[in-house]
């Protein structure tokens, strides 16, 4: 199935990814990632976007985030995308592109997937072998979720106020989540769906979505559909292409 557009809708959870040009690196030193962060929180105060949760991989980013007005999300990555560029072509003397293409984006169901979307965020430096534990790695928002370090850029959803009456509890109760193991389903769920620029959530959400949209914003089965011998089979030109 080809890609469908991205949409954002005021006040639903947006699971944002972006990669680096043909999956090259767009971090290089500590400094990158403190200005990406720096005028992320720009660009999110300009905006009026609260931010959830995010990592900083070497070559891609992942945000969690939900505005209050839909226009804002993509004004937000364009003013963040062209300072962060001209900073890195400057300081590395290099020209060009730094991103590929652009960003992907899919809106959370806030009942049932917002915490898992958000564990599998900060989750992304274990799995690709960079730390044993998320709270070693210094570029996202785990220590703040997790263990309470403060940090500017996150605004708790309120999803995640409802996991206890208190900061600790609420602290302790995430931790939990992360204890589980990881769900390589759950994972490949929140990655189809982002890849598509479509829902994450139970089929009634991403209905429900549909309706909204006044486009089909169901998320499809990755690679193509089964063909029927009774039925001609698809040639290359018709062949709808897999995430």
């Amino acid at each position: 199935m080809a890609r469908q557009p991205r949409i954002h809708l005021p006040g639903l959870p947006l699971h944002i990814v972006q990669r680096g040009h043909n999956r090259q690196a767009c971090f290089f030193a500590d400094g990158d990632y403190l200005r990406y962060l720096h005028w992320l929180g720009e660009a999110l105060r300009a905006t009026r976007i609260e931010l959830h949760a995010y990592v900083l991989m070497t070559n891609h980013v992942h945000l969690l985030l939900t505005p209050q007005d839909a226009s804002a999300v993509p004004l937000a990555m364009i003013s963040l995308g062209r300072r962060y560029v001209q900073s890195v072509n400057k300081r590395y003397a290099r020209t060009g592109t730094l991103w590929d293409s652009r960003y992907h984006a899919s809106i959370v169901c806030s009942d049932s997937h917002l915490l898992a979307c958000q564990r599998y965020i900060e989750l992304n430096p274990v799995r690709a072998g960079m730390v044993c534990e998320p709270a070693q790695y210094r570029w996202s928002s785990f220590r703040c979720n997790a263990l309470g370090k403060s940090d500017k850029l996150i605004s708790a959803h309120p999803t995640y106020g409802e996991l206890g009456r208190s900061d600790a509890a609420r602290r302790r109760e995430y931790r939990q989540l992360f204890e589980r193991g990881h769900d390589a389903t759950v994972a490949a769920e929140i990655r189809l769906a982002v890849n598509q620029n479509q829902p994450l959530g139970p089929m009634s959400f991403q209905v429900a979505i549909s309706d909204l949209a006044g486009s089909d914003r169901r998320v499809r089965p990755r690679g193509r559909p089964r063909v029927s011998r009774d039925l001609p089979k698809f040639d290359d030109a018709q062949a709808p292409d897999g995430p």
